[in-house]
């Protein structure tokens, strides 16, 4: 779906961005880019929608050149930007001009997650809270059924009920044909329904593993102190005592603390 091989980029004069950076990325899950602010997951974005050229290596995604733009290419990848713009329209005249670009789009699939995100096709876009527009956006990609989808910081502007029908719909409307690539800096609002971890750091991946590997390797668990636990991988004071992480070694596995694992790869005390 995407493979990215030895890639380079950077903005004008200023120090490379990515260097000798590659990924690949099958169909079928859901991805979880992150990384500090300033580390690349946007531009990377960019660079596989095409919207960025690199100086050197290779992107591919479904078998196409993104920069080239072809039109087969653009009418399977659908992405929200963290900053987006809206005509002044309704949703409907929206709909009317676009959806045609989309050859798979599913007008019944977007209704039902408008219903659910409680909007109206008749609702004028520039009248909506910024929240509103993103999740039309969100509706309108799921409705899309592209291949790939690609959401950079999709839950900036829901508040926390939205947030979790955001969850809900997403899972229950992505296929196995499909490869939903996000990006986020709120963990939290995705770590129970992610695939899939990539952790970029500096220009270079320090970390790729799907949730069942992370699951199997590692315990998440709070304790009142760390005394007397010699196995600790990384620890953070909590109001609770301690949330830690330690090797699984066979127990029972735990539910994935996904804050904590990601500030236990930036600390370097997990690779």
């Amino acid at each position: 779906m995407i493979e990215i091989k030895n890639l380079t980029f950077h903005y004008g004069k200023r120090k490379k961005l990515f260097n000798d950076f590659s990924l690949d990325l099958e169909q079928g899950s859901i991805v979880g880019l992150l990384g500090k602010n300033g580390a690349g997951k946007s531009t990377l974005l960019k660079l596989v929608a095409g919207l960025l050229s690199p100086q050197q290596g290779e992107i591919t995604v479904n078998a196409y050149k993104p920069v080239r733009r072809d039109p087969n290419f653009l009418a399977d990848i659908y992405m929200i930007p963290e900053e987006f713009y809206l005509p002044a329209t309704t949703i409907a005249g929206y709909l009317k001009a676009i959806t045609p670009l989309y050859p798979s789009f599913d007008k019944a699939k977007l209704n039902n997650i408008l219903t659910e995100f409680e909007l109206s096709v008749s609702d004028k876009l520039n009248n909506l809270s910024h929240g509103q527009r993103k999740k039309f956006l969100i509706a309108f990609a799921l409705a899309s059924n592209c291949k790939l989808l690609i959401l950079d910081e999709p839950t900036n502007g829901l508040d926390i009920p939205s947030k979790s029908l955001f969850r809900k719909i997403l899972v229950s409307s992505v296929t196995d044909e499909q490869l939903v690539l996000i990006s986020t800096h709120q963990v939290k609002d995705i770590d129970t329904i992610i695939d899939k971890v990539v952790v970029v750091e500096n220009g270079a991946m320090v970390f790729e593993e799907n949730v069942t590997g992370i699951s199997s390797k590692y315990l998440f668990e709070t304790v009142a102190a760390p005394d007397g636990i010699n196995d600790i991988l990384y620890q953070e004071k909590s109001p609770m005592g301690y949330r830690i992480i330690r090797p699984a070694n066979g127990d029972n596995e735990t539910s994935i603390d996904l804050e904590l694992l990601f500030n236990a790869i930036i600390h370097q005390t997990i690779k």
